[in-house]
């Protein structure tokens, strides 16, 4: 089995388990945030639709020059419709890009710069599943937490969450 295949299973049960999480966001919570340093949850929302469009980058390009962020902005759009369509365009395009990689393209070395200074370089399988799917995986739980700590029930990835409980 060749190495997009493999990893495209893995990518469609983590994207299905995040589109979960964010539509229980209800439209009325997207300012609210646990602490004065975290993200509110429309930014947190906003920063999981977007970060599979990481896996369509590393894909395509060989290193990332990213500047000095002042703080991540709130989104635009604070409806959470808005947020899923941009997730579900990130996912199509992403799904593809690792579709069509070939394992000799997600075996070429990817390097992340920050501010000028090169931050790492990893294979791009290596990013993929640790910068993309990984940080996604973090950020979703983030987001369990603060749906929990609203009352909104919290979906089951895994297996049931205490909310879903289908015994």
């Amino acid at each position: 089995m060749s190495m997009n295949q493999a990893l495209l299973r893995e990518f469609d049960q983590e994207m299905a388990n995040t589109r979960k999480a964010l539509e229980r966001i209800p439209d009325d919570k997207m300012a609210w945030k646990p602490h004065p340093k975290s993200f509110p949850m429309g930014t947190l929302a906003l920063h999981l639709a977007q970060l599979p469009g990481w896996a369509t980058m590393t894909i395509a390009k060989d290193e990332i020059e990213i500047g000095d962020a002042p703080g991540y902005p709130p989104p635009g759009d604070n409806r959470q419709k808005a947020l899923l369509d941009l997730f579900d365009k990130n996912v199509a395009e992403a799904r593809a890009a690792l579709a069509g990689a070939s394992d000799e393209t997600l075996m070429k070395p990817w390097t992340l710069i920050v501010r000028g200074q090169k931050a790492f370089t990893f294979p791009k399988i290596a990013v993929l599943r640790s910068f993309v799917m990984n940080h996604v995986i973090h950020h979703r739980a983030q987001l369990g937490v603060y749906l929990r700590l609203n009352d909104v029930a919290v979906p089951g990835l895994y297996g049931p969450s205490a909310d879903e409980r289908p015994f």
